[in-house]
């Protein structure tokens, strides 16, 4: 009895032995696997299974440039990381695969776009080398697109028609802590773009991009979600014929020209809401230098065509917006404002640059209330699938919009 008795305890004692011995492995493995983009971006661990690196100069890096990265990228439908070391990186980049491509820039401050140490630089506008003008596409700094054509702005208020068939690109592209810079000049002197996005879904985090003119499009059947980044731009530097949502963003005015926004709406054969959504975000001069030369002279946009959409809400407007707040865009005498088609809008807009009865005089801004701002008071009520089909938001990072981390 006393042999059986001792057995039993044994077996008990080596059975509980050997579940705590899996239960540490479990946590241990689980440890190991653990992901974090911040501690990724720091540190360059607990960085997702297969990241890519990028340096010129680190003996870590698997490739010296980002293009390189992007080119080694398998063309299916896997999610790829590239983690970009600090520096700067003087490139053109493209991206037209339709898997999910995530870059992270090298940081220790994951939650301020202003100490970002990845910058990506190019110095192009919409000419080549001998002066002849080409399409803007050609100056952008990042390009996201399935192909060339579906990238191509085109001329007039139509812009280029791109063949029906053209596919979806990527599905899900992110960038997080990265700046896109034109620096083809240090003011309007043609279309530079920082940004060209189309046919694409894509979210951009505490990102900087920088020019003058033109410098984020978001091109047909473009879905762009921007957070706590910087904008920059002179003249028309919000533009296109997609959908962009900027949050809790800052909108900074390096001059006046045209306006900040000059969306070209699109017909389609079902209702759409494209059109860019400033949302909780600030609008400032650049500069305290720059400041006192620009003070009320900047219009929030001006009407691409009669289809433009845009809307500004709970937005902080400093000293240097127009008292009209838009304006229109008269082409040979003819208005591009049609009334009743246009939408340039303000919700709850504040600061110095909210001058209410010079709205009305202006008589192309539109004060919205709550009822009529509220079918495009969220994202999921903007952004559409190729369809038309509303809702189209599941490729925004909401965890870090949530957290704001």
């Amino acid at each position: 009895m006393q042999v059986e008795h001792c057995s039993a305890m044994f077996r008990v004692y080596f059975l509980s032995l050997l579940g705590l011995l899996f239960h540490t492995v479990a946590v241990h493995s689980a440890a190991l696997q653990h992901v974090s983009r911040q501690q990724c971006q720091s540190t360059g661990t607990h960085c997702p299974s297969g990241t890519i690196i990028v340096s010129a100069s680190d003996n870590r890096a698997h490739y010296a440039t980002i293009q390189g990265a992007l080119d080694s990228l398998p063309a299916d439908t896997s999610s790829q990381t590239i983690l970009i070391l600090a520096g700067n990186y003087t490139e053109q980049l493209n991206v037209t695969r339709s898997g999910p491509v995530t870059l992270l820039g090298q940081t220790s401050a994951s939650k301020d776009a202003t100490r970002n140490r990845v910058r990506i630089i190019w110095a192009a506008a919409n000419k080549d080398n001998t002066g002849q003008s080409v399409d803007n596409v050609f100056s952008s700094v990042l390009v996201v697109a399935p192909t060339l054509e579906s990238s191509l702005t085109g001329s007039g208020t139509t812009g280029y028609a791109v063949p029906a068939d053209t596919p979806f690109g990527n599905t899900d592209f992110r960038a997080y802590n990265v700046d896109f810079d034109n620096t083809w000049s240090e003011y309007s002197d043609g279309p530079a773009h920082a940004l060209s996005f189309s046919r694409a879904n894509g979210g951009f985090y505490y990102c900087g991009f920088y020019s003058y003119q033109d410098t984020v499009y978001v091109g047909k059947l473009g879905n762009a979600y921007f957070y706590k980044s910087i904008i920059a731009g002179q003249t028309d530097f919000l533009y296109g014929f997609g959908t962009a949502w900027i949050q809790s963003s800052e909108l900074q005015l390096r001059g006046c020209g045209g306006g900040i926004t000059a969306w070209k709406g699109s017909n389609t054969t079902f209702t759409n809401k494209y059109g860019v959504y400033i949302v909780d975000s600030n609008l400032r001069a650049a500069n305290s230098s720059i400041a006192p030369d620009i003070k009320g002279k900047c219009a929030l946009g001006r009407p691409w065509n009669s289809q433009h959409r845009s809307i500004f809400a709970h937005c902080y407007e400093d000293g240097t917006v127009d008292s009209s707040g838009y304006i229109d865009w008269v082409v040979s005498g003819v208005a591009r404002f049609e009334k009743g088609v246009t939408l340039m809008a303000e919700y709850q807009t504040y600061g110095p640059g909210f001058n209410e009865s010079g709205r009305v005089a202006g008589g192309v801004t539109t004060v919205l209330d709550k009822k009529a701002y509220e079918p495009y008071s969220t994202p999921q009520k903007v952004f559409q699938n190729q369809e038309g089909v509303l809702g189209n938001t599941k490729w925004i990072d909401w965890d870090t919009v949530k957290a704001g981390n």
